[in-house]
């Protein structure tokens, strides 16, 4: 994996959002399949989008090591721990109802976004975006919840698309991200 970034960074970043892309695809169809009582198909096609969210962490890990390899390592330990969590509770397996896998996500979203605002290779606002996304994603986590929650959902989506897109459109500043 390591070797794939040595080149060039864009490409990878563009192949990083394109693959974010299918996990919000991925996302969307399982849930509506759930919702449509089309439960095997949604718990197979949620575990594709599981798989596609771990893809993503492992490529934002190298992507952001430049800037900082222990935050982007423990920031990847984050999220690939709210992926666990995520699978337990897509699948009903018994930890999921004790903790909430925003309380890692949330934390995954601040530490990129701060990865992202450090880098020089990405637009600020993108990390800007993410952290109030993770900020948002742990008010849900409390009673305000009851009060915000669509409009924390819908900064989330906007900040976490608005990086997908980015990566898909522009990719990185390769001169930035070698130096």
């Amino acid at each position: 994996m390591k070797s794939i970034f040595k080149s060039s960074a864009s490409p990878h970043a563009r192949i990083t959002g394109f693959i974010y892309l299918f996990y919000f695809i991925t996302a969307v169809l399982g849930a509506l399949l759930v919702k449509n009582k089309l439960v095997i198909f949604g718990y197979i096609v949620n575990g594709v989008s599981i798989a596609c969210y771990i893809i993503v962490t492992v490529l934002f890990y190298y992507l952001f090591k430049p800037v900082n390899k222990y935050l982007s390592l423990f920031a990847a330990l984050l999220s690939l721990l709210g992926c666990a969590l995520t699978a337990f509770s897509i699948f009903h397996l018994a930890i999921a109802p004790m903790i909430n896998p925003l309380l890692f996500f949330g934390p995954y979203c601040i530490l990129l976004g701060y990865l992202i605002f450090r880098s020089n290779f990405l637009p600020h606002f993108l990390g800007v975006l993410l952290i109030f996304a993770g900020i948002g994603w742990l008010i849900i986590l409390t009673p305000l919840a009851n009060y915000l929650s669509l409009y924390i959902k819908l900064l989330g989506i906007l900040a976490e698309a608005s990086l997908m897109l980015w990566l898909i459109i522009k990719g990185v500043d390769n001169k930035r991200w070698n130096a």
